[in-house]
């Protein structure tokens, strides 16, 4: 059990990390800074309160703006006893709900684990409050389906960073 402890912190962790990155574009420099007050992917039309809460703090040269998303672990629901075309039908419908959310713009990066564990996936939203995001998680037709739950954390990450 220990074992399983720990691979599924270090699944945890190594997901946290790519999220980090994944959030946003990559800067053209290190040195690069980035203005407070417009944080990417938000609209001029928006509002300063569904606005992503952010940050900025400087080291050296580098100032490094911070923002608030939150990240949805995707688990095995109670519900898991449908029959394999229900069971297809749902996922359709859950990919679909996830590709819906991406060109919303509402979340940066979602997919499943590569291991067999209790948490199936996980999704990091970018939503100005966690309410909005844990209430489209919970929207998800899969999790309806009690097929998933939901388990919502905001974490913080720097802007600018991507996956490599």
């Amino acid at each position: 059990m220990g074992l399983i402890k720990i691979s599924m912190k270090k699944i945890a962790i190594f997901i946290i990390v790519v999220a980090i990155f994944a959030c946003t574009k990559k800067p053209s420099s290190i040195t690069e800074t980035k203005k407070i007050d417009e944080p990417q992917g938000v609209k001029p039309k928006d509002t300063l309160a569904n606005k992503p809460e952010t940050f900025s703090y400087k080291e050296g040269d580098t100032t490094y703006v911070m923002q608030k998303y939150f990240m949805v672990f995707l688990k095995k629901g109670p519900n898991r006893d449908q029959d394999s075309l229900t069971s297809a039908t749902i996922q359709k419908k859950h990919m679909a709900h996830l590709e819906k959310l991406h060109l919303d713009g509402k979340i940066c990066i979602a997919g499943p684990f590569a291991d067999d564990g209790s948490i199936s996936g996980m999704v990091v939203f970018n939503t100005a409050t966690f309410k909005e995001a844990d209430s489209l998680a919970k929207n998800d037709p899969a999790v309806k389906a009690g097929r998933l739950i939901v388990e919502t954390h905001p974490f913080w990450a720097a802007k600018g960073s991507a996956l490599k």
